[in-house]
């Protein structure tokens, strides 16, 4: 029975991935912006994705994908060492933390593939249930390369679901 509520969620909220996207871009543009590009990086941290449109690094130098047309945005960050994923809810101004209720957010990565629940782990001061970091672990994610995949959860009984694309980025 959990397995197949999970599934019926995962399709509902990819489903809506297709009719939710950034207000800058339509929705098509944003699920034909994938590719299978990836290289190697050895800095260990993530990079801004592809069609970021005006997203540029988040506020923990993650890759930023919209959730909600604006209302939302989801930041990835990964730690190989760790084989650890936080993704970071954040405001329509892509900055400030914004607390949801929900008992987990589901990542799906395209490469390796490979899907995992993070859990809340509320920031300081985040209470009444609500978090904006969510963090999970995942044998896969020690592999050190750029991700892309879709963060998707339920926020007040609506499904959001973001497609992000890290990027490999000169250091200065």
């Amino acid at each position: 029975m959990k397995n197949s509520r999970s599934s019926l969620f995962t399709v509902a909220v990819l489903t809506s991935s297709m009719l939710v996207g950034c207000q800058n871009e339509p929705a098509e543009q944003s699920a034909s912006q994938e590719t299978n590009a990836s290289s190697e990086s050895d800095h260990g941290h993530p990079h801004e994705g592809e069609g970021a449109h005006g997203h540029g690094a988040g506020p923990h130098d993650g890759t930023v994908a919209d959730w909600g047309g604006g209302k939302y945005h989801v930041e990835f960050t990964v730690d190989h060492d760790k084989k650890e994923a936080t993704v970071y809810v954040l405001g329509s101004d892509e900055k400030t933390p914004e607390p949801i209720a929900a008992e987990n957010i589901l990542l799906t990565i395209k490469e390796p593939k490979l899907q995992t629940e993070l859990q809340p782990v509320p920031l300081e001061g985040e209470t009444d249930g609500k978090a904006s970091r969510f963090v999970g672990t995942h044998d896969g994610l020690a592999t050190v390369m750029e991700y892309e995949g879709t963060i998707s959860g339920e926020v007040d009984g609506t499904p959001y679901a973001g497609n992000f694309k890290e990027e490999a980025h000169d250091h200065e």
